[in-house]
């Protein structure tokens, strides 16, 4: 997280999803705790809007067609972006979460928990704290 950003500023969220109704449901749910700078539907379109915007946090979906949310976080790393990530999935294995943490992830929050998950789990991830959705 760059020095010049606190805690109390509203985050910068870029939200990747390949399901075009996630990604408005999740906007709605963000939308009074943090600016939506944008969104990208592929892995290749999300690499390129988190460097053209820099934002604080990605909301990144693991399983999209082409490149997977694991090695978009994976590349933004190696890229040099700074931007905390917090995964959004239907998934609830423990492996997952694992490989989750280990391509750079603060966050991992599962679709059915949206609402109650997601904006404490942007929160964390900004400040430099996981959040993990409770499975099952």
């Amino acid at each position: 997280m760059p020095s010049s950003i606190t805690s109390s500023e509203t985050p910068r969220v870029l939200l990747v999803d390949d399901n075009r109704a996630i990604l408005s449901r999740v906007q709605n749910v963000l939308a009074s705790s943090c600016n939506v700078v944008g969104s990208a539907t592929d892995g290749a379109s999300a690499v390129s809007a988190v460097m053209a915007l820099d934002p604080d946090v990605v909301v990144l979906d693991i399983s999209m067609p082409g490149m997977n949310g694991f090695e978009v976080a994976s590349r933004l790393r190696t890229a040099g972006s700074q931007a905390a990530v917090v995964f959004l999935t239907v998934h609830d294995e423990e492996e997952l979460i694992t490989a989750a943490r280990a391509s750079g992830g603060m966050g991992y929050v599962v679709k059915p928990r949206i609402s109650s998950d997601l904006p404490t789990a942007v929160r964390e991830a900004r400040a430099g704290r996981s959040f993990i959705s409770p499975l099952g």
